[in-house]
């Protein structure tokens, strides 16, 4: 069946067996779903964001359920640049899936820094610099929001790397048209977008927020319309690739996502709620497609613009 069908896509000079890769944060390093569905239906493996320094994360409560989505205030807990190097990247690079890092920093200078150790790794496909999370009380979407941080941050990752760098816009943002013309004009390869929005839940018995850090960041269904708008507005406004998230979980959603301009679509949520909904979107993508008569989907990126 899928011989007659070809899902795949090249962006930045790589190649993507399929348009799905994972949505930063919601597929650890890979490992963890590794027996769950088969990784070689991922075009790219990207893994939870990296900082220079081992971090914990938020303290609990982090994540909460709501209608249609899910809050998250993790925090970017990870085990720093240093052991992700020698603990987890042997296993990702024996997989056969392009790799792709989100970095994260405190300083535009940290950014920098995370681009200089990464550069000279071999097997690294590309960089996608997180200046969106919306978790963390430094860095994130504190460079996110605002064009001239945005800038300072992409500006110092690029000075200190050849490899291509996809920026993670945040939709909590007036015109998340202009934020992409500001990565654009700083040296970004490709634009991913959106991340979380911000958010937060009231537990009336406590009378106070359920999450510790107050706000956290919704994902899911509930977002994807918002996603998909911006999506859209980015793709009439720069000429990069998009790699384009926000509550995808059937095939039909990641088919709007490529129509509106995405070249790559990524799963984030949908892990937590169906461990396989890679390979069912995959499959259903290929379905798509043989009934419809496209040969490769790269034909309908964007079409909805036509």
């Amino acid at each position: 069946m899928n011989k007659q069908v070809d899902l795949s896509v090249d962006i930045a000079g790589i190649h993507f067996r399929t348009p799905i890769t994972t949505a930063s944060g919601t597929f650890g390093f890979g490992q963890e779903y590794a027996a769950l569905t088969d990784l070689h239906q991922l075009g790219a493996i990207t893994v939870k964001g990296i900082t220079p320094e081992p971090r914990q994360g938020n303290p609990g409560q982090r994540l909460i359920e709501t209608p249609a989505g899910l809050i998250n205030s993790v925090g970017l807990m990870n085990p720093g640049v240093e052991a992700f190097l020698s603990d987890d990247l042997p296993w990702l690079l024996q997989q056969d899936v392009p790799l792709i890092v989100n970095i994260n920093g405190k300083t535009a200078e940290e950014y920098g820094e995370m681009a200089a150790r990464l550069d000279q790794v071999a097997g690294i496909a590309a960089l996608e610099v997180n200046i969106s999370c919306p978790n963390v009380k430094e860095g994130g979407m504190a460079f996110g929001i605002k064009p001239e941080t945005a800038a300072a941050a992409v500006r110092a990752a690029r000075q200190h790397t050849n490899l291509p760098l996809i920026v993670k816009l945040s939709p909590n943002v007036t015109d998340i048209a202009l934020m992409a013309k500001v990565v654009e004009a700083e040296g970004a390869d490709v634009i991913s977008l959106i991340n979380t929005i911000l958010a937060m839940v009231i537990d009336l018995k406590q009378r106070k927020p359920v999450l510790a850090n107050t706000f956290g960041g919704l994902s899911g269904p509930a977002i994807r319309p918002i996603a998909l708008r911006m999506v859209y507005q980015v793709y009439q406004a720069v000429r990069l690739p998009i790699i384009g998230m926000g509550g995808i979980m059937t095939a039909e959603d990641a088919l709007s996502f490529l129509m509106a301009g995405a070249s790559v679509i990524a799963l984030g949520t949908a892990n937590f709620v169906e461990p396989d909904s890679i390979g069912q979107v995959a499959a259903g993508l290929t379905a798509w497609c043989q009934k419809e008569k496209v040969s490769a989907i790269r034909e309908i990126i964007g079409c909805a613009h036509r």
